[in-house]
């Protein structure tokens, strides 16, 4: 079938497209339907039917005979280890943390906070979770004890499973300080914390209240699956939200199973026993749909990878494992690319491995620019594909689906909408746009499958931050355009999240950290055009009266800041003083035109603004850092 008899399939029966994509699950009790719209706009999907995550991902391969096939291949350049997981050792490991898990009174629904860097140990403690029903939150294992805290109060877990570190070239991350910290810091206390110690560091634990991860397991009965309803919550993800209060996302584990287990043939081309590697962090949303879900749910092996694309050891090391593990299908972000190209213009380091077994690339996470899709293409020949989603749809809203039709690529476009994604172009009030028109990028709901169903406790706010604005859409707060033929080019964040090296961050956020310097009155933060990260933040600070310190040491103070209230992720390294900054007649900060000057980008002068004059002092400050070029 070609991909637009597959689309119409599902425009013309919804119902009966995503119940036939259901048959691929294991259910202990089938749903009697697919869509549960009582509710809406909170719709659900397989509800009454009855599942558990980690059977579909583990043990019903055992089952069918696949136990000694590989599910997860560990590759840690840092430490120089390659470890690989069959799916039957996978089953054991998993099954004695979940019992441990029970033992010490985590049940169904009961949340758990996963605090880890990328080793299987990860992976194991998020399908010991969905074994027992209990619903996990990863928090990225870079975050800040005050980050960490604030999810610890949002989601109240029972429990926090943590390393001892994390490492980096040349650096051990100390996890358990900031864990121990964190807890301090919040209201709500876990009732244990389960630590995993590394050989690089082996971390104090808390009496009565620390175990480590084989003393807790020791002696204890394995648990089993524990069947949990469609519409029961297999994780919560927090995003960045535009307040600086983190919004928890809810995916539901029905329609994540059948969504993840659909996009894995359809989308990537990938089949039971093939090995798929998505290089990101399962602190993200990708390292949970496609290094720990997807893969597994489909049988396929899965690489959890622990480096960075240059520097542990050089710029060859993707190709390397590519290489080695013979990986079929390969996910990263454009960032790491163009990290890879900054160091091997010329692909020598490619020229050295044999990738034989690839068959195509994928991007995601931050806009593919054109010049690292032609480098990449001309250097692999195979297809790289450009995809577009977000941490709320859990699973691409457009794509190339080269499992369904290897589409014609267009260089800047993600292509074109997956079944149960009808995109549109809106005006401001609400309205489609012509073909080829700018506007506000929504989806009519509602949402498919693996989406999220609500945010964690705040389901108001989940109405007020992507359905109100237009009634009968998912607003996904881009904007972009639709081509004659369907393909869907995003041009722009609408709100002001910011998107550094994939990772979506808040620049509200930053600024309240800015903010709390006492000698800072007022600030802004923007995302200003950056050739490898995609987007830096630079923040403008205005000093109190009188204030007369060095201006250089404030900056540094300032910097100093987000990285411990935020984590070194937020890359915030640039800030200038400026006398004032531009805003409305009513008060607004102009950041879209103060991105334009920084990018050197042509601008219209806002008709509200209140002192034009104050743009050419932000276009002086800017180039002393070298933006805003002439």
């Amino acid at each position: 079938m070609a991909y637009k008899d597959v689309y119409e399939a599902w425009k013309s029966d919804p119902d009966g497209f995503w119940m036939k994509a259901a048959e691929e699950i294991h259910w202990y009790e089938k749903p009697s339907k697919a869509l549960f719209d009582d509710k809406a706009p909170i719709y659900e999907w397989f509800s009454d039917g009855m599942t558990n995550t980690c059977y579909n991902a583990v043990d019903r391969h055992v089952e069918a005979g696949r136990g000694d096939e590989l599910a997860i291949m560990h590759e840690s350049p840092i430490t120089h280890s390659t470890k690989g997981i069959t799916y039957k050792e996978l089953q054991a490991r998993v099954s004695s943390l979940a019992g441990a898990l029970k033992m010490r009174g985590v049940e169904k629904g009961d949340r758990v906070i996963i605090y880890m860097p990328m080793i299987p140990e990860a992976l194991e403690a998020m399908l010991a979770c969905a074994r027992i029903g209990a619903v996990h939150s990863v928090v990225f294992g870079g975050f800040a004890a005050h980050e960490l805290a604030v999810r610890i109060d949002d989601c109240t877990p029972k429990a926090i499973i943590a390393a001892s570190c994390g490492l980096e070239p040349n650096r051990v991350v100390h996890y358990k300080p900031l864990l121990d910290a964190a807890i301090e810091m919040a209201e709500h206390k876990p009732e244990f914390c389960v630590i995993f110690q590394r050989e690089q560091e082996v971390a104090k634990l808390i009496d009565g209240r620390d175990f480590s991860w084989h003393g807790f397991q020791y002696g204890v009965k394995p648990a089993e699956c524990v069947p949990v309803e469609g519409n029961h919550p297999a994780y919560i993800l927090y995003t960045s939200g535009t307040t600086g209060q983190p919004k928890g996302v809810v995916r539901s584990t029905g329609g994540h199973l059948v969504a993840l287990n659909w996009t894995m043939k359809n989308i990537y081309n990938i089949e039971a026993g093939d090995r798929f590697w998505a290089a990101s962090d399962v602190g993200w949303v990708v390292g949970h749909s496609y290094i720990c879900y997807g893969p597994l749910i489909k049988g396929a092996q899965t690489i959890v990878f622990e480096g960075k694309p240059v520097g542990t050891p050089h710029a060859g090391v993707f190709w390397r494992i590519i290489q080695n593990q013979r990986v079929k299908s390969f996910f990263t972000a454009p960032t790491a690319l163009r990290a890879i190209k900054r160091e091997d213009p010329t692909g020598e380091w490619i020229k050295r491995y044999k990738l034989h077994d690839l068959q195509a690339i994928f991007l995601a996470g931050e806009r593919a620019d054109p010049d690292t899709i032609k480098w990449a293409q001309e250097k692999f020949g195979v297809p790289v594909i450009d995809h577009w989603w977000q941490t709320e749809t859990g699973w691409a809203i457009a794509a190339n689906p080269l499992g369904i039709e290897d589409l014609p690529i267009k260089i800047g476009s993600p292509s074109v909408a997956m079944p149960g994604y009808e995109i549109e172009i809106l005006d401001e009030a609400g309205h489609p746009v012509e073909a080829g028109e700018l506007g506000a990028i929504a989806i009519k709901l509602p949402l498919p499958p693996g989406t999220l169903q609500t945010l964690w406790n705040a389901e108001e706010r989940y109405k007020k931050s992507y359905l109100n604005t237009f009634p009968g859409y998912y607003e996904t707060g881009d904007a972009g355009i639709k081509d004659e033929d369907g393909y869907v080019y995003i041009m722009a964040r609408t709100d002001d999240v910011i998107n550094v090296a994939g990772h979506r961050l808040s620049t509200g956020a930053m600024e309240e950290v800015l903010s709390a310097h006492p000698d800072v009155a007022e600030c802004a933060v923007i995302g200003v055009a950056d050739q490898l990260k995609g987007q830096s933040p630079l923040g403008f600070l205005c000093l109190n009266a009188g204030c007369n310190r060095d201006h250089g040491d404030i900056v540094k103070e300032v910097v100093r800041d987000v990285r411990n209230e935020i984590g070194p992720v937020a890359a915030f390294k640039l800030a200038c003083v400026v006398d004032r900054l531009p805003k409305t007649r009513s008060g607004k900060i102009l950041r879209g035109t103060m991105v334009k000057i920084a990018d050197s980008q042509p601008f219209k002068m806002p008709a509200t603004i209140d002192d034009p004059a104050i743009l050419d002092e932000i276009k002086e400050a800017l180039q002393t850092l070298g933006y805003a070029k002439e």
